[in-house]
């Protein structure tokens, strides 16, 4: 199907298929879609919208900014047409029933809620029931029917897409920085208090490749809960990290050091291999898909 213009709206699913499992070989496997298809209708966008969307390196394909921006449009207009096409083929069947969600405090607390109210005004049959990890609900145990994750699962019987990546900040309240004042490069850090975490070892993973050999004692504070650590920069304790989307609509806070990479945290939703057959959870994936992705990624900015 072409638009007036020639827009062969086969290469918009190549496109968002590519981006989400990073290679037209992976890609390929999941949409049943020969790879040599799949690499003709990407090259095919990208010609006729005049960008370049993906970097090919030998890992795979790794998005532009330009192509991480567009794969949010991208999205919209995929869920749009979903959307169009559940009405055209039942406008009087509504959708009803209970969708559980699965997802991080971080997530749940910060940027899950608006989310899951304007779905719900879209879908009012939809009762949501929403369970932070790890006490929560365990999704491999078909105790929630979609689960937001940082990491990809390990299972094949799923449905995971990677909807979006968290550029990660370095925060600090204004009070903390009048009293201890301003860090200038990555390495003022050592004189600093500095919020992190109790077991995980990203942190001190990501500090050691920037060439900060420390330890966990470097962290004055240390806590697993993110919500919790989070709290503790809002509050002036010390220096903590958060997602962009998250940390700059703080108005607690100030970002600093906003020449340092600290990395990206990839945004994963995950449902069960049988999703399709359920037009509740499908329609609440597809709007989580579209929303995360507008709300999450922020590459270079």
């Amino acid at each position: 199907m072409q638009d007036d213009i020639g827009f062969d709206w086969k290469t918009l699913g190549a496109f968002i298929a590519a981006a989400d499992h990073g290679s037209l070989s992976a890609a390929a496997r999941e949409t049943g879609v020969s790879q040599p298809t799949l690499g003709r209708h990407v090259t095919a966008l990208e010609r006729q919208l005049g960008v370049t969307l993906f970097r090919r390196t030998g890992r795979g394909l790794r998005l532009t900014e330009k192509g991480a921006e567009l794969l949010e449009h991208a999205r919209a207009m995929e869920y749009s047409a979903q959307r169009l096409i559940r009405a055209a083929r039942g406008q009087h069947d509504p959708i009803e029933g209970v969708v559980r969600i699965s997802a991080s405090d971080i997530l749940a607390t910060y940027l899950l809620p608006p989310m899951l109210s304007d779905f719900r005004r879209q879908e009012p049959g939809v009762e949501v029931e929403l369970a932070t990890s790890p006490g929560g609900a365990s999704f491999l145990r078909r105790e929630a029917d979609i689960a937001v994750r940082a990491r990809k699962p390990e299972q094949s019987d799923v449905i995971a897409k990677q909807v979006s990546q968290a550029q990660i900040g370095i925060y600090a309240s204004p009070a903390y920085l009048y009293r201890r004042g301003r860090p200038r490069v990555l390495e003022d850090l050592l004189k600093h208090d500095v919020i992190g975490d109790d077991r995980g070892d990203r942190l001190i993973s990501e500090f050691r490749a920037k060439g900060l050999p420390v330890k966990r004692s470097f962290f004055a504070y240390r806590c697993d809960d993110q919500v919790a650590a989070w709290r503790l920069v809002v509050a002036g304790a010390g220096i903590g990290f958060m997602p962009r989307a998250i940390g700059d609509a703080e108005p607690g806070v100030e970002r600093i050091l906003q020449t340092v990479d600290l990395g990206r945290t990839p945004i994963w939703l995950i449902a069960h291999d049988d999703m399709a057959s359920n037009r509740r959870i499908k329609a609440t994936f597809d709007y989580l898909a579209v929303s995360l992705s507008r709300a999450v990624i922020a590459p270079g900015r």
